[in-house]
């Protein structure tokens, strides 16, 4: 439950941020016990009138309304014990100081809600937007797909977002379905200018070319393209700017073909067990050619079986940490939800296990597909086993 009493970190904030804005709020009541320390020790003859006026002040910045008020109180509890044990009550010190306190907690309290309106606005315009940039750039994938049950899930690192480097497409063609996860290097507006040119690429290939290979290098010739565009990137992505990208195609046969460029490599939950299909000859990612001797003709093909379960994902997902530094364990976490759920739950319980491991902090983006051969009428009928 979230307390009144703060106002949130801002959206972003890693845990290291988390941290240094819980301090920030810690520094007005640590002024207040030190006022009350001063006055309750032969120091007492330090004036400590305006620290306590700062207390509600401070506390604004932070803390939100009721933090100020609780802050306020704070401070006007400390000054009622120390104006006791002075023996101060009558002067006209106290009693200014006091006017000080009230004048300085409302207005504190006025400014921070006025603070804190804007800013949810501005946040719930950010999320509309972001929204509609999903719209345009991600589109769902279809929840059925010729041979297969498909779902997707994309979200921003810490942004509340859902849009940023990550990529996702899955579009059903002649050839079988053709899915396609990959990962821009960088963040913010250049990796979505990034993601729709390699998305662009993807959809207008998958039709057309009759080798898998030849998609993957249409999106490649794709981003080469935009990076030649004068002034559209800055030196660092032309120097070091790439994308990992993996490839998948789903033909009515019980097998799975995949073009992997450097991404890491799909799990297959068969029977119960998550295997992940490493590629026999690793390939660097879009970008990167010239690092590869020669690059293959064509893809490699796995048994991808009717109940079978396909899940495509970026790295943002086996790299994510928990508080201890470990790494979120997806092939056990895959096993453990199993397939006797459809697509859009399996995501929504394996959405909802990262953000436990996380503790909500994602610091990468993450994308993921996830596709189910359907089982026929005579496999449905066969014994499993």
């Amino acid at each position: 439950m979230k307390s009144p009493l703060r106002s949130p970190p801002p959206p972003g904030a890693g845990r290291r941020g988390r941290a240094l804005f819980t301090l920030i709020r810690c520094v007005p009541f640590l002024i207040a016990l030190a006022v009350l320390v001063i006055e309750l020790t032969p120091a007492h003859f330090i004036y400590t009138g305006p620290f306590l006026t700062a207390v509600p002040a401070l506390a604004a910045v932070a803390m939100g309304p009721w933090g100020t008020g609780a802050a306020a109180a704070v401070a006007l509890v400390i000054s009622v014990i120390t104006a006791t044990w002075n023996g101060a009550w009558g002067s006209l010190q106290v009693y200014t100081n006091f006017l000080a306190l009230a004048l300085v907690t409302i207005a504190g309290v006025f400014t921070s809600s006025a603070v804190q309106a804007r800013r949810q606005r501005e946040l719930d315009q950010m999320r509309r937007i972001a929204v509609a940039a999903q719209d345009v750039v991600l589109r769902p994938v279809p929840a059925r797909l010729g041979p297969v049950e498909a779902g997707s899930l994309c979200l921003a690192a810490g942004t509340g977002a859902r849009v940023g480097g990550d990529l996702y497409e899955a579009v059903q063609t002649r050839y079988g379905v053709r899915m396609i996860v990959g990962d821009v290097r960088g963040k913010g507006l250049t990796a979505v200018r990034a993601v729709a040119v390699a998305l662009g690429a993807f959809r207008e290939a998958v039709h057309y070319e009759d080798e898998l290979v030849e998609v993957m290098n249409r999106c490649a010739a794709a981003l080469h393209r935009e990076l030649a565009v004068p002034g559209a990137y800055d030196q660092e992505v032309m120097l070091e700017g790439f994308t990992t990208a993996l490839i998948a195609q789903v033909p009515e046969d019980p097998v799975v073909q995949l073009v992997n460029r450097g991404h890491p490599p799909p799990l297959l939950l068969h029977r119960g067990k998550a295997t992940a299909l490493m590629p026999a000859t690793p390939l660097p990612p879009l970008g990167l050619e010239d690092l590869a001797d020669g690059l293959p003709t064509k893809p490699e093909s796995y048994e991808f079986l009717p109940g079978d379960r396909l899940l495509l994902y970026t790295d943002g997902v086996i790299e994510a940490r928990d508080g201890a530094g470990e790494f979120f364990a997806l092939p056990e976490t895959m096993e453990r939800i199993g397939a006797d759920v459809t697509p859009a739950q399996f995501l929504d319980q394996l959405h909802q296990s990262l953000t436990r491991h996380t503790e909500g902090d994602l610091t990468d983006d993450v994308a993921m597909i996830l596709a189910d051969r359907r089982r026929t009428a005579e496999s449905r009928s066969r014994p499993q086993g």
